[in-house]
């Protein structure tokens, strides 16, 4: 069992109908602000493999939707996304210069101008997910779960919490309940709610729901868990930054809590789970399963 014989044939389809649908529903307006949208765009479409809104996508066709109906929800977390890293990136972050191969918004503009991006792509996001174009497929109370899930994931309860706990961990110790902490806010949280939202606008069972967080929690770690081994094996030109930041800046990581070996088994384990979870959507959920092998075996 593993991925499907045409996966990234799939994979460059979804990516490319997201990046048209990122053109149509994000705004490059011209006049006095032009540089903001000029920076929202630069960081928005500098490549990306586009994970989040793809399983916006496929989370609505595990409970019988269609992904062309979510799109602006799937746009909307991208959005989100992109405004953390642009942020992340920030001298009062982790002060990187380059990200997938390019210098980061606040370098390639400025500082001022990369935090209006961010802020200027996170609240678009919430005029996406109550878009014109979501109320006509899906009912207002779908609409309502779904902002509420979102703003959860990606603020205080989530990932905005993930990354204090991430700053404040660096150049310490942390104990592996400090560690799951900051795995399951900073990244796991926003994986798992791209995985429901689509399935909550299409309108699904609790069931379902409880089935399809249990696999977004579970590829989220294993995504952070493999995002920690790669910036210690892989090179510079496929990690479009410089290797082993995480260890110059003494970060809270799997592998320097547990080393490499014991890594790679517990992303693994977390595979295998995220598989479990998914059985009772059978074929529906072939999509889900794909993207749970390629966040394990990926190379970027």
């Amino acid at each position: 069992m593993g991925l499907s014989p045409n996966f990234f044939d799939w994979l460059k389809e979804k990516q490319d109908l997201v990046n048209r649908a990122l053109k149509a529903y994000v705004p490059l307006l011209e006049g006095p602000a032009s540089r903001l949208f000029e920076a929202m765009h630069y960081s928005l479409m500098s490549g990306g493999k586009r994970l989040r809104p793809i399983l916006v996508m496929a989370g609505a066709e595990a409970v019988g939707g269609r992904p062309e109906h979510v799109l602006p929800a799937a746009c909307a977390i991208e959005c989100i996304h992109t405004y953390s890293l642009i942020h992340d990136d920030l001298p009062a972050m982790d002060d990187d210069d380059l990200r997938r191969g390019k210098p980061t918004c606040h370098k390639a503009f400025d500082e001022a101008t990369a935090i209006l991006a961010g802020d200027g792509l996170l609240t678009h996001a919430f005029r996406l997910l109550s878009h014109e174009d979501l109320a006509q497929n899906f009912p207002e109370v779908n609409l309502l779960e779904g902002i509420r899930l979102v703003a959860e994931a990606a603020g205080l309860y989530g990932m905005v919490a993930g990354q204090m706990a991430d700053l404040l961990a660096e150049g310490r110790k942390v104990s592996p309940e400090e560690l799951a902490f900051i795995h399951r806010h900073k990244t796991a949280a926003l994986i798992r709610a791209s995985v429901l939202l689509g399935a909550i606008l299409t309108g699904a069972k609790p069931e379902d729901k409880e089935a399809l967080s249990s696999y977004g929690w579970k590829i989220g770690h294993a995504f952070q868990i493999v995002d920690d081994i790669l910036d210690l094996t892989a090179d510079e030109k496929t990690l479009g930054k410089p290797v082993g930041s995480d260890i110059r800046k003494k970060k809270a990581t799997y592998p320097a809590l547990f080393g490499l070996a014991a890594s790679r088994e517990k992303a693994k384990g977390l595979l295998e789970e995220a598989l479990a979870a998914l059985y009772p959507f059978g074929s529906r959920a072939k999509a889900l399963a794909d993207i749970a092998f390629y966040v394990l075996e990926r190379k970027l």
